[in-house]
């Protein structure tokens, strides 16, 4: 049979294996087949340790029966079995409901898909798949590794092997794959041939096949994706731009002569640079990190206020409407005169600050959108709303992204699009990136750093408040909360949920959907609620305090006026879902409750915790959580208690979260290219394809002579469209 990696899997495999392997895996071809790649490998003497695996995680173990029981149901009709099994270094518990297999004998060797839950602390697999092995199955069971591949709920990780294997048969091995990667790279690294390295990873007769097949298919990876973001960078630096360059006496200065503080030395630093670099007709493409509350907008204002002094415009860009009408404000506050340009009481030398949001009503809506297409807006804030159509620039001369992570890639370049010059660009982000992640995912961004925090903050204390362990903790969190109201400070309670959502508070239900025993089936109770939780604290802990509720759902005009009562100081407590995570600055506050913080990642709890302390007081943050503080859990919020080092706290949250979390599948829903490459252990191989990217599109053909490897960047441009480029 005649086969290439362009052959559907339905040729191969069947309608029936090949459908459930599109809808549930997306996986359509042959070339999606092949780079599907096994998650880890099991032999019966050598295996994971089901210690290790993770709550919500969907696996495959291979483990042995250690015992069997079947018992009535104490809630309604049909019985419940309940099997342990071992790996030589731990047991997990497998639930099933009115069934029992025949097979499943204590001392049965078998593999075992499911999504690992837990009960009482333990981990637990609910009716899962299994393959049970036995003497009568072919060679690939006494296989001295067998893959065990990321699967789903109909297509288990055996289905997967026997398909690679099915196709291997088809096809007469791999020697259809041709290899992209040109030959003098792969001598000069040591690595083996494509087809080889396919061999290795999925049918591997040792742990050096699987390395030396890892280390190949990660060069992939990597030489594909630097291609892409070396060609970017080509790309733009081709770019004719307009130059924007510093003019003394203008708006610049009078922002600099009204900053109610001292910039630090790391503000002026980065702003030395975007100063130089809007002088270019080259457009700037330049990405500012830095800790929460570090100074980033004031740093973008300063460039802001360049490029007006310049005759240009800048449009400021910001995920939600709450912190762009903030921002608004708070440079409205900052200019005075200068930002009410044409208005009785503004300065003729100003200029107008524009807010444009979804919300605006069309009187509004069509004043705003005038003042920006004929130039009068010289500052220019919104959200997505900036994007659409019927805005229009005079002169856009810089786009400022803040909070990068919520935009793609193609929404920022259609923003750039409304230049009549490709106008500099300026990302920001509060989520502190090491050197790899920077490298790879931002890679075609020039990066500045700020560390340094302005003078007179007054820090944060963290602590975790395990009410597993010590309910008295919760008690006195609620007092800590009353005496700062008391002090005249102000809080936040921030919730994963909203509520009201009646979805959530069924019963959890076996495969079948009928409702389990719950207390026999898994003891993990949903999200606390922000509504649910406002109800309790006013009727208890919190009673008499002026609390109100920030999330979402609400309508715009409520959550501007909730933020403006909070700003205010009219509201002592604001329970809320994570819609205060970036952006929020009420200096007045100093105290967080994160309810349920094991339901939130790492950087998203430092983000949170930079919401206090904004002022000259000492801030407070207590992380609630039911986990105990011996699990991974209970010690990665003990890790983000120990540290107010935003950089220390990225390391950490990409050590502990999947690799594909961090780059990201694309945006659309497709699959992510990134499957083996690991951004902290494979920094050397990184640089390595850098340097190899770089050099092939130096030359005067570039990729001409190397079709296949064009052909991978192409694909990876088309159809991923490299938006997870854009989500670390």
């Amino acid at each position: 049979m005649a086969v290439d990696l362009s052959t559907r899997l339905d040729r191969v495999l069947g309608a029936k294996t090949a459908t459930a392997m599109a809808a549930q895996l997306s996986l359509h071809t042959v070339r999606d087949l092949l780079r599907h790649y096994p998650r880890r490998y099991a032999s019966r003497g050598e295996m994971t340790r089901l210690d290790d695996l993770q709550v919500g995680d969907r696996v495959t173990v291979l483990a042995q029966v250690r015992s069997v029981e079947t018992r009535p149901m104490r809630q309604r009709r049909g019985s419940i079995t309940e099997v342990t099994v071992g790996d030589g270094a731990g047991t997990m518990r497998l639930v099933f409901f009115n069934h029992r297999h025949a097979r499943l004998v204590a001392g049965a060797w078998g593999l075992f898909a499911g999504t690992v839950g837990e009960y009482r602390d333990a981990k637990q697999f609910a009716h899962p798949d299994l393959h049970l092995i036995t003497g009568d199955d072919d060679e690939d069971w006494a296989r001295a590794l067998i893959p065990l591949y990321p699967a789903s709920k109909d297509v288990s990780s055996w289905v997967i092997q026997r398909s690679v294997k099915l196709l291997l048969d088809a096809a007469g091995g791999f020697g259809f794959v041709e290899d992209p990667l040109p030959e003098e790279i792969r001598a000069r690294h040591g690595l083996p041939s494509l087809p080889a390295a396919l061999l290795g990873i999925h049918r591997p007769a040792s742990t050096d096949d699987v390395e030396q097949a890892s280390h190949r298919l990660k060069w992939d990876e990597a030489l594909t994706l630097q291609l892409t973001l070396a060609a970017r960078r080509r790309a733009a630096a081709l770019e004719p731009g307009i130059a924007r360059p510093q003019r003394p006496g203008g708006l610049l200065a009078a922002v600099d002569a009204a900053l109610p503080f001292e910039l630090t030395e790391g503000q002026r630093a980065v702003g030395e640079e975007l100063t130089a670099e809007l002088a270019r007709e080259q457009p700037m493409h330049r990405l500012l990190q830095g800790e929460v509350g570090s100074g980033k907008t004031v740093v973008a204002l300063r460039a802001m206020a360049q490029v007006v002094d310049a005759g240009g415009q800048a449009a400021l860009l910001a995920p939600t409407e709450v912190l762009a009408a903030q921002h608004a404000r708070g440079i409205r506050a900052l200019l005075g005169p200068l930002g009410r340009a044409g208005e009785l009481d503004g300065a003729a030398e100003g200029t107008r600050v524009v807010l444009l949001t979804g919300s605006l009503k069309a009187a509004a809506r069509r004043a705003a959108r005038a003042d920006v297409a004929e130039g009068r807006a010289g500052i220019v804030v919104g959200t997505h709303a900036l994007l659409q159509e019927d805005v229009e620039f005079a002169d856009l001369g810089l786009v400022v992204v803040d909070e990068q992570h919520r935009f793609g890639v193609e929404q920022r370049d259609a923003l750039r699009a409304k230049g009549n010059r490709p106008p500099h660009v300026l990302v920001m982000t509060a989520t502190p990136i090491p050197r790899t992640v920077a490298m790879t995912v931002y890679g075609d961004l020039e990066t500045s750093t700020l560390r340094q925090l302005p003078s007179g903050r007054g820090g944060v204390a963290s602590s975790v408040v395990p009410v597993r362990e010590k309910p008295a903790w919760l008690d006195r969190a609620w007092v800590r909360l009353r005496e700062e109201i008391a002090a005249g400070r102000q809080a936040y309670v921030v919730c994963p949920r909203i509520g009201e959502d009646a979805g959530a508070e069924e019963e959890p239900a076996d495969e079948d959907g009928a409702p389990d025993d719950a207390a026999e089936a898994t003891d993990r109770r949903p999200p606390l609620a922000v509504l649910d939780v406002a109800e309790a604290l006013r009727d208890g802990p919190l009673a008499g305090l002026r609390l109100e509720v920030l999330h979402g759902r609400m309508t715009p005009e409520a959550k501007e006026a909730t933020m403006r009562a909070f700003a205010a100081g009219e509201v002592d407590v604001l329970v809320a879902t994570t819609v205060v995570e970036v952006g929020v600055d009420v200096p007045n506050a100093t105290v967080m409750v994160v309810m349920d913080a094991d339901r939130f990642g790492v950087s998203q709890l430092h983000q949170l915790r930079g919401r206090v302390a904004r002022g000259e007081h000492q801030g407070l943050c207590l992380l609630v959580s039911e986990a105990p503080s011996a699990s991974a859990t209970g010690q990665r919020l003990a890790a983000v208690a120990g540290t107010s080092d935003g950089f220390e706290l990225a390391r950490l949250d990409l050590e502990t979260r999947r690799e594909g979390d961090v780059l990201g599948a694309a945006q659309s829903g497709r699959r992510s290219t990134i499957r083996l490459l690991s951004l902290l252990e494979d920094e050397e191989l990184i640089a390595q394809a850098r340097a190899e990217a770089t050099a092939l599109l130096a030359t005067e053909r570039g990729l001409a002579d190397h079709p296949g490897l064009a052909a991978e960047v192409a694909a990876l441009a088309t159809d991923e469209r490299a938006e997870y480029l854009e989500k670390a």
